[in-house]
């Protein structure tokens, strides 16, 4: 087997078996109805990363070996809901620990309001 053969096929075995975990039923997920006739679906964050490597080994007993190996790892982080009821819908945003870039955007909203009640304050005084 060539090192190119056998790194494409270990290749295309774990990104079908990453492919069956990270289908759009995975982000959106099932929506749930609620006792109070509303509806939340669920909404999910995936990150994955993959690696893989292999290289042809010397063998005075067979022209062709190959050895190989792939890796691959996969973390689902639900976010938040998308709350339906009656003609209204509403995000409802989990609080996750994020990175700080995740938590500096999310703070955006809040920063502005205080910025303009303090410049609002001043140009009242």
């Amino acid at each position: 087997m060539s090192t190119e053969r056998g790194l494409n096929l270990l290749t295309e075995v774990a990104l079908n078996k990453i492919r069956g975990l990270t289908d759009s039923g995975t982000v959106i997920g099932e929506p749930i109805t609620l006792p109070n006739g509303a509806t939340a679906v669920p909404v999910s964050k995936i990150s994955f990363g993959f690696a893989s490597g292999g290289s042809d080994l010397p063998s005075k007993k067979q022209a062709d070996m190959f050895g190989g190996g792939t890796g691959g790892g996969v973390t689902i982080t639900p976010i938040a809901f998308l709350v339906t009821s009656g003609d209204s819908v509403k995000v409802m945003q989990l609080d996750t620990i994020g990175s700080t870039a995740d938590n500096m955007v999310r703070s955006i909203p809040e920063i502005l309001d205080k910025i303009s009640e303090l410049t609002g304050k001043k140009k009242s005084e």
